[in-house]
């Protein structure tokens, strides 16, 4: 009986469903964090009469046919790229991306991986780095007298000291673009790679090409809308529930069948 496999097909896609809104819930204090989407297609069709097919010897033809479809599968879990409200913090190196765009930081292996994760820390060298400890390109290091730094929306990174009045420049961070964001690689700890479905990486000023500025003392929140999340919930767990009816619906059907002498 097809219904058995059709509806188990329905209740695993809403189970894939309750998984990505229970990853977007558990990550609604995740600093610059995109909701996702589970997206869904249905599966090919068991054509028992085409439509278009002659259907008698006077060449009578088939209006609609007969098509029985087996199913849906996961298409896609999109992320839905959109700006999170900004929250001030006052860190010196706390900087948020107020636009499009991302850093870009170097893991241990020396590949490049990006984030809008900007509470950024420093090391005991000075140098600039995100909380995993990642280093941020290009490289900047503060001085240990530095008494405090400062940097503009343009991404230009200045230390004041005490003997000084006029800010000296250490770097400038520059931001990253990709023509499809949505095609990055997700590696986890707020971190994407670059894929062939993202594009090249677009490396630029801040403010420059489309790109977004920085914000010094500001962390980007996430952009999880919690009370739709809900009700995408809600909507899921009746999915699930009514593809769980069919099975015992079809099993009675199947009882019934085996019972009739």
């Amino acid at each position: 009986m097809r219904a058995l496999q059709i509806a188990a097909t329905g209740m695993s896609a809403q189970q894939m469903r309750v998984e990505t809104i229970s990853n977007n819930l558990a990550n609604m204090s995740t600093t610059g964090y995109n909701a996702r989407r589970a997206e869904f297609a249905d599966l090919h069709y068991q054509q028992m009469a085409r439509a278009g097919a002659i259907n008698a010897s006077d060449g009578t033809v088939l209006p609609t046919g007969v098509q029985l479809g087996l199913g849906v599968r996961p298409a896609a879990v999109s992320m839905q790229v959109a700006q999170g409200s900004l929250a001030a913090t006052g860190g010196d190196l706390d900087v948020a991306i107020d636009g499009p765009g991302f850093l870009e930081v170097t893991l241990p292996s020396g590949q490049a991986a990006y984030t809008r994760d900007g509470g950024l820390k420093r090391t005991g060298e000075g140098l600039i780095v995100t909380s995993d400890g990642f280093p941020v390109a290009p490289e900047i290091v503060i001085p240990a007298d530095a008494r405090s730094i400062s940097i503009n929306a343009e991404g230009e990174v200045y230390a004041y000291f005490d003997d000084t009045t006029e800010g000296l420049q250490l770097g400038q961070f520059n931001l990253t673009g990709f023509s499809n964001v949505k095609g990055l690689e997700a590696l986890g700890g707020n971190l994407f790679a670059e894929t062939e479905a993202s594009g090249p990486a677009l490396i630029a000023t801040p403010g420059v090409d489309g790109l977004g500025t920085l914000r010094q003392g500001y962390l980007e929140d996430s952009s999880v809308d919690a009370v739709r999340e809900i009700t995408e919930l809600i909507a899921a767990q009746r999915g699930y529930e009514m593809n769980a009816k069919v099975i015992s619906a079809a099993d009675q059907m199947m009882g019934a069948t085996t019972q009739v002498r």
